[in-house]
């Protein structure tokens, strides 16, 4: 029961970074396809 208890408020602390990294992946994502349709509208 104690190592539960451990592993919870592990995985309360980490999700925030792994919400972060997600996030950031994709935006990339977005970014690279949205610069893919620019650079096809200006060509």
């Amino acid at each position: 029961m104690e190592f539960k208890r451990k592993f919870g408020r592990k995985k309360q602390a980490k999700p925030k970074k792994g919400l972060f990294l997600v996030i950031l992946l994709a935006i990339a994502l977005i970014l690279w396809f949205k610069a893919d349709a620019i650079m096809e509208a200006l060509f």
